[in-house]
């Protein structure tokens, strides 16, 4: 089969991008994009590309260049739906608020809804393919909905997850370690996995896509992400005992980083993971193992969880003591709200849960973030609940420069490594601060020895 319309229902950091690039790198192929969120499709639809709702570098000017050729973003789901070969499912899968799996499993009811929708439109055959990350044997489910319909329409179901880093995603896109396509041993479903893997190989070398049964394509996803993050936690948790040793964290990345067989990647000292996926995906992982009576096997990936969230703690606690073991009536700036640079994404950024600590303290919290607004800091904030939204807007204001954000403040808290704060005029800083002047370098980003000679007292994470 070749694949002429192609339809993906979420307009979000998955869906977008990633049909921004098949729609570039395949001209022959009509891509279109819904969502129900109308604000989300109509910043798609910005004639200034800049407007569009996601940061990601190099996504703008792929957007303007496939927008309206073969790239179209619309709020008609049935349409689409209708006419594509292919539908990608790539909408929120986050962890369950409520019932059974209360904070582990993952919440699937926008996947069936989707499948329902799918099953009501659908006239002619289609490839419906898992793009959002899903437990292990979601695709059953989804075509048990599917092969029920009574209108004769056959469907194959592929499960093809994201491997994409944010900050990078766009060069993810275009050059992949792999693409993963799992789908049905049968004939049809090789077929359709054919279908889809010639989509990938205008532009990536066939080579690099994998093909596997559905369920191990789910789990890998998975599995991915709780070994990315597994690192993150073990580095800081030797970052703690690096500070009481008197060891540099570092030095200890660097050396054990020179193995070949351990790697240097994820290895960097922190205040802690975050973005929509690490947490959550260990979480479900956790939640799948326990399921199955696998106990121990859940204790050893939930503790990826708790050391992540310690490290969180650890950091604003150990803003509190340094700072004499108040910091009421204080201003605090945090240089960076995103979970990582070179993203609008905020989803469990560390900065969120420090800056919740420490206004529980009565801080003032001063924030600078080239990409993020006070309105979505505000409401990260007001999803915790443990203040009134008139508390959190009283406590915490947004700056448009770094220099702003530090002007009398107490202390600096970088919780996001933008490029840009290595090259601020720190002297200047420091000259418009209180003193004693602190710097908590919560992502390892600065030189402590030259912020020392200016002045500062300086703590980074493991040192």
């Amino acid at each position: 089969m070749k694949i002429t319309k192609i339809c993906c229902i979420g307009a979000g950091y998955v869906g977008g991008p990633t049909m921004a690039v098949i729609a570039q790198k395949c001209p022959g192929i009509d891509v279109t994009v819904v969502d129900l969120n109308e604000k989300r499709i109509a910043a798609w639809n910005d004639p200034n590309v800049g407007n569009i709702p996601i940061y990601e570098p190099g996504l703008s000017e792929i957007v303007a260049e496939a927008r309206g050729r073969n790239l179209f973003f619309s709020t008609d789901v049935d349409k689409a739906i209708h006419e594509a070969q292919l539908i990608f499912i790539s909408v929120n899968t986050p962890t369950k608020t409520y019932g059974s799996g209360k904070g582990m499993a993952a919440d699937l009811k926008h996947i069936e809804l989707c499948a329902r929708q799918i099953a009501k439109i659908a006239k002619d055959d289609k490839i419906v393919v898992e793009k959002s990350t899903l437990p292990v044997r979601t695709a059953e489910a989804i075509k048990s909905i599917l092969d029920n319909t009574g209108n004769g329409v056959q469907f194959q179901i592929l499960s093809n997850p994201e491997f994409l880093a944010e900050g990078t995603a766009i060069e993810d896109l275009l050059n992949p370690d792999r693409v993963l396509i799992g789908g049905d041993t049968t004939p049809e479903g090789q077929k359709a996995i054919n279908a889809l893997a010639d989509v990938y190989a205008n532009w990536v070398n066939r080579d690099r896509i994998l093909t596997t049964n559905v369920w191990s394509s789910e789990l890998s996803k998975l599995t991915a992400n709780a070994f990315l993050a597994q690192r993150v936690s073990s580095i800081n948790a030797l970052s703690e005992l690096c500070e009481k040793t008197g060891a540099d964290v570092n030095e200890v990345a660097r050396a054990i980083g020179m193995d070949s067989r351990i790697g240097p990647k994820f290895l960097k000292a922190s205040v802690g993971f975050g973005g929509s996926c690490f947490q959550k995906d260990i979480l479900n992982l956790v939640y799948i193992a326990k399921s199955f009576g696998l106990n121990e096997v859940a204790d050893y990936w939930e503790q990826v969880i708790i050391m992540n969230d310690h490290q969180k703690r650890r950091f604003s606690k150990n803003i509190v003591t340094t700072l004499y073991n108040t910091v009421a009536d204080k201003k605090i700036a945090f240089l960076g709200w995103a979970f990582k640079k070179d993203t609008n994404d905020t989803r469990e950024s560390a900065a969120i849960y420090v800056a919740d600590d420490l206004i529980n303290e009565l801080a003032t919290i001063a924030v600078y973030d080239p990409k993020v607004s006070c309105e979505q800091i505000l409401s990260d904030l007001n999803y915790l609940a443990t203040r009134s939204p008139e508390e959190n807007r009283k406590n915490v204001e947004s700056f448009d420069s770094a220099y702003e954000a530090c002007h009398n403040a107490h202390a600096v808290a970088i919780l996001t490594e933008w490029d840009e704060f290595r090259d601020l005029d720190w002297q200047h800083i420091y000259d418009n601060m209180q003193k004693p002047a602190f710097v908590f370098d919560g992502r390892n980003l600065l030189d402590g020895r030259k912020l020392s000679k200016i002045g500062f007292v300086y703590q980074s994470i493991g040192s």
